[in-house]
C-alpha cells in the first residue's frame, strides 16, 4: 500500500485556480447526499448488537453510512486539495442547516383533519434543536480537522503512504466529531445516562476508524482512478488553511 496511487502530474493548489474538473461535482454531490442521509436516518437511534464475549453492545445507527462522508472527504482532499474540500464542507453545512429549517417548517404545518400520522411524522422528522446544533458543530469541526490533517500529512510524507494519511486523519477528525456531537447532543437527555453517552462515543469513534481501515483498498482504487481521470495530484503547498473562506 506504500506505492504511489497514480502517475498523475504533481501540482500545488495554486496551479489549479480556475481549472474545471470532470468528476469534482459528482464527488461533492455524493458527499452532501450521505451527510443528509446520516442526519435524517441514523443520528438519534441507538441500536444494539451482541458481540462474542462482550454481550450486547450499543452503537449509533448512523455508523452504517456516516463514515463514508469522511472517506469521501479524504478522497476530495487527496485528489483536489484542501481548498476545494473546504468549499464542499461549507456546501454540506449549508445543506444540513437548510434541511433542518425545512424539516421544522413542514412538521409545524397544521395537518389536515383527515391525516392521522402527525405524531409519527414528528417522531421521524422532527428536528430537536439541540441535536441539530450538535450535528452541525461536530460535522463542521471534524471535517475541517480531517481535511487539514490529511493535507498536512501529504506534504510531510511527500505524497507517500496514502493509507497512513487516510487512517491518521480519520482518527483525529472522527475523534473531534464524536467528542463534540455526543456530549452536546445527549448529555443529560432522557434515556441517555452518562455511561451510555461515553460508551456510544467511544464505540462510534472506534467503528468509524474501523470502517476507514476496512475500506482502505476501495479508497486507493477511487483515488487512483480520479487522479488518472483528472490528470493531477494536488499538494497543498502555500495553501491558506483557514476554514473561514470558500474561495479556491
Amino acid at each position: 500500500m506504500d506505492m504511489d496511487v497514480s502517475p498523475a502530474v504533481k501540482v500545488t493548489a495554486r496551479d489549479l485556480r480556475g481549472r474545471d474538473f470532470r468528476w469534482f461535482d459528482y464527488v461533492m454531490a455524493a458527499f452532501v447526499t450521505i451527510l443528509l442521509l446520516s442526519n435524517v436516518i441514523g443520528a438519534g437511534k441507538v441500536a444494539t448488537i451482541t458481540l462474542p464475549l462482550l454481550g450486547p453492545w450499543p452503537f449509533g445507527a448512523g455508523i452504517l453510512f456516516f463514515p463514508l462522508s469522511y472517506i469521501i472527504g479524504d478522497v476530495l482532499t487527496e485528489v483536489y486539495g484542501y481548498a476545494r474540500t473546504r468549499r464542499v464542507i461549507w456546501a454540506g453545512t449549508g445543506a444540513v442547516l437548510f434541511m433542518a429549517l425545512m424539516s421544522w417548517i413542514v412538521v409545524a404545518l397544521p395537518p389536515a383533519p383527515s391525516w392521522t400520522n402527525q405524531a409519527a411524522y414528528e417522531t421521524v422528522f422532527g428536528q430537536v434543536p439541540r441535536i441539530v446544533l450538535a450535528s452541525v458543530c461536530a460535522f463542521w469541526a471534524g471535517e475541517f480537522v480531517n481535511a487539514y490533517v490529511m493535507a498536512r500529512m501529504k506534504l510531510w510524507s511527500g505524497g507517500r503512504h496514502l493509507w497512513m494519511r487516510t487512517i491518521g486523519s480519520t482518527v483525529v477528525g472522527q475523534g473531534v466529531d464524536s467528542l463534540i456531537f455526543y456530549p452536546l447532543a445527549f448529555w443529560g437527555a432522557q434515556g441517555w445516562t452518562t455511561g451510555l453517552v461515553v460508551t456510544v462515543l467511544y464505540t462510534q469513534w472506534a467503528l468509524k476508524v474501523g470502517w476507514e481501515v476496512l475500506l482502505t483498498p476501495l479508497t486507493y482504487l477511487v483515488v487512483g482512478g480520479l487522479k488518472r481521470a483528472e490528470g493531477v495530484d494536488v499538494f497543498d503547498a502555500g495553501t491558506d488553511f483557514t476554514p473561514f473562506r470558500a474561495r479556491v
